[in-house]
């Protein structure tokens, strides 16, 4: 999967096999998040990490949610 963004120990990325909704990654130390980019930011599942981790990871991809939208449009079309 490509690494879209880095941030805070988390690494952001997309899958290009992956399907709708649009959606990222958020990979950190202890697990990952799934997060949602439209409609809204969405937490959509968790693995491994508590809630403060998992709602810094949500705070990250709202920050850069526009930046991470094109990157999934480019990577899927």
């Amino acid at each position: 999967m490509p690494t879209v963004l880095r941030v805070d120990g988390f690494r952001i990325v997309i899958d290009p096999n992956d399907h709708l909704p649009p959606h990222v990654h958020a990979i950190h130390a202890d697990g990952e998040a799934r997060i949602s980019l439209l409609p809204v930011v969405r937490l959509l599942s968790v693995e491994g990490l508590g809630p403060a981790v998992a709602r810094a990871a949500m705070a990250i991809v709202n920050e850069h949610r526009f930046v991470l939208m094109r990157h999934w449009s480019a990577i899927h079309g």
